[in-house]
């Protein structure tokens, strides 16, 4: 059972103070368990469970690829409360270009994502690896084009500012704030309704198109709408011009145009047929729904193959075969596809947005933010890039859940509400230092959860955690984002004094845009700077992860040296470059953008990548060397490979693959 390695803890009287008893019972029976809430505002609907743990030094899979082989986690679920949700009824944008509510999306859906940084951030298709439902005080962002979203407070947006939170619960988090620029295309449109005006215009695009159109064969599912439609409306009534379309007939009279005479070139829809009339309405329909649309030169191409047999009472196709094919195709940007495709309905659209550009405009500008004063059911996905499209809007999501699942919590509002709490660490890991079988081997902390999450600053299982490795003088490293950890300072001075204690901190670069889609969601490379000196101050040694450098991107002379300036200048003791692992899925993306953007690095990729996910040896040592030099002139010391992540001397496993640092 996933819980043999924990039994319940009794209520000794030993508690936290204004700790109070609670009701909510554990996914699984545990006789006994001490069940917590506290009333101060910061664990405000969360609940601590309060376990004695068999155990606390756990083995790394043998498969995994990080460089350590034994961790300690005293907490499961993390009270960071980052809790990235939205409304059930969100529209999220499937990587095809249709949309389904967030409360349906399911994993192993493929929706729309982004990659890359600033005025390199595209669009690329990503998995949904989980979906879950919380229940969390709900605020409504108002968008200035329109666009409604309800969320929670900790849910983010991508602005021009950043990754922003709309009403953060810990004033240290940056927060939404009223005239901010969302990225994205703004609000999707309504899908229409198959109302009779809307089935009429589809018929009449649909038949007429047909008989001027390419030829195509009549049994796609234009052709199988059309044979539903028909039991509805007469012939007579489909191949009638209306005297004053409704925009239903518009929407459907688009979709079915598309369906005779239209395809894709990229984002564009196109319409050719060499029935100028039919064109015009074309020109017409799409204007009276607010679509730009251009009409290019015509000219005689595929005039013949373009003749169709015609309806009673048009020229026959003979007199067709001369004339030039005319051509109206909507504007060629994401938003004029997206938009045509909601607002018509037109079905087997192709939707070609792999490796455009994420961009932002004054009509997404925050217009209102508000606390709607309720607790709703919310919904969250998390993907492989980090994010997915709400409404048109980038929005991100969270990666550390799927870690809970294995105590039998579920990976959405248990992760956030259901703390597991071992709080018999502290005695737990002395006994298991002292044990004559323990080899002494070095301990990692912060690799699965936050050891300095809120809840330390109640439980204090820390401190206790330290003082046992110290007084074992075992070898240790922590990573963390909480500047809790300044707390300890003390302890791991004295610890460092007996053993070795790492602290590593990744810094790849300083251009805040590149930051933002290397590693949305962690303090920015001030604040990590900042927390460097911190400590640093303080008398101990931090080493910075340099981590991960772009090929081409932020592996220039200039970038690395100044990021390594500022690496240097916050106090850092040793610097060591990790280069960018691409994994399937991010190469082929890569591939595309790059050979867009920057043409002239495909060479360069194609020598570095080949088929493979790695870097050669070569790279990296020639990254190490640049590296070595701008330390050198920073007067800073880069230790050997791996060196900044291990804490002692002993080579980590796998050592050739946990020199590259996974962006994704």
């Amino acid at each position: 059972m996933r819980w043999s390695n924990l039994s319940a803890h009794t209520d000794d009287g030993s508690l936290p103070d204004r700790a109070a008893p609670a009701a909510s019972p554990l996914p699984l029976a545990l006789p006994g368990a001490t069940v917590r809430t506290f009333d101060t505002p910061g664990f405000a609907g969360m609940t601590f469970y309060e376990v004695r743990a068999k155990s606390l030094i756990n083995r790394v899979p043998s498969a995994s690829r990080v460089p350590f082989e034994w961790t300690v986690n005293p907490y499961r679920g993390c009270s960071h409360a980052c809790t990235y949700c939205l409304a059930g009824d969100t529209p999220i944008l499937l990587a095809d270009g249709s949309t389904r509510p967030l409360a349906q999306i399911r994993p192993g859906d493929s929706v729309m994502g982004t990659m890359g940084a600033g005025a390199h951030r595209r669009y690329v298709p990503t998995t949904v690896l989980d979906h879950w439902a919380t229940s969390k005080p709900a605020f409504r962002v108002t968008l200035t084009d329109g666009t409604r979203l309800v969320s929670s407070g900790d849910h983010r947006f991508l602005t021009d500012r950043g990754w922003r939170h709309v009403s953060p619960t810990e004033p240290h988090l940056p927060a939404l704030a009223v005239g901010d620029l969302m990225f994205g295309v703004g609000h999707f449109a309504e899908p229409p309704k198959e109302s009779p005006d809307y089935q009429t215009g589809f018929l009449c695009g649909l038949l007429r198109g047909d008989a001027a159109g390419s030829g195509a064969a009549r049994d796609g599912d234009a052709w199988i709408r059309a044979d539903g439609y028909l039991d509805d409306v007469s012939l007579a009534d489909a191949l009638r011009w209306p005297d004053m379309p409704t925009p239903d007939w518009y929407r459907g009279f688009l979709a079915g145009a598309y369906g005779a005479v239209g395809r894709t070139d990229r984002l564009a829809v196109v319409f050719e047929t060499v029935d100028q009339a039919y064109l015009r309405r074309i020109t017409e329909a799409l204007a009276h729904l607010g679509m730009a649309s251009r009409t290019p030169a015509p000219a005689s191409l595929r005039a013949a193959s373009l003749s169709r047999s015609s309806l009673p009472g048009s020229s026959p196709s003979g007199a067709r075969a001369s004339l030039p094919v005319g051509r109206v195709e909507t504007e060629r940007h994401l938003e004029a596809a997206l938009r045509f495709r909601h607002m018509t309905g037109a079905s087997q659209l192709p939707l070609d947005a792999s490796g455009v550009g994420v961009r932002t405009a004054r009509r997404l500008a925050v217009a209102d933010i508000e606390d709607l004063g309720l607790t709703l059911p919310l919904f969250d996905i998390s993907t492989g890039t980090g994010d997915f499209i709400a409404d048109g809007v980038v929005s991100h999501n969270c990666f550390a859940r799927n870690t809970h699942t294995y105590l039998d919590f579920d990976a959405g509002n248990d992760f956030d509400t259901r703390i597991v709490v071992k709080v018999n660490a502290g005695e737990l890991i002395r006994r298991e230092l002292a044990n004559p079988r323990w080899s002494g081997a070095p301990i990692a902390m912060g690799t699965n959860v936050d050891v300095y999450q809120r809840a330390e600053g109640r439980y204090r299982l820390m401190p206790e955690i330290l003082a046992a490795l110290r007084d074992h003088a075992n070898p240790f490293s922590i990573l963390t984002k909480g500047t809790l950890i300044l707390r300890d300072l003390e302890l791991l001075q004295q610890a460092a004094e007996v053993t070795t204690v790492g602290l590593a901190v990744s810094v790849g670069f300083v251009d805040e845009t590149v930051w933002r889609a290397a590693e949305p969601g962690t303090p920015s490379p001030r604040r990590r700077l900042d927390m460097i000196r911190r400590l640093t101050d303080a008398g101990f040694p931090v080493s910075v992860l340099m981590a991960p450098i772009l090929p081409g991107l932020t592996d220039t002379d200039e970038s690395i040296g100044e990021t390594v300036a500022a690496i240097a200048s916050a106090g850092a003791t040793s610097v060591t470059p990790l280069a960018l692992h691409l994994r399937p899925g991010a190469r082929e993306w890569y591939a595309a953008w790059i050979g867009k953007e920057y043409p002239q690095l495909r060479p360069r990729y194609r020598e570095l990548f080949g088929n493979g996910s790695y870097m050669p040896r070569a790279y990296q040592d020639e990254i190490g060397a640049r590296v070595r030099m701008a330390a050198r002139r920073h007067g800073l010391h880069r230790p050997e490979a791996a060196e900044a992540r291990r804490v002692t001397s002993t080579e980590p496993r796998r050592e050739r693959e946990s020199q590259q640092l996974t962006l994704l």
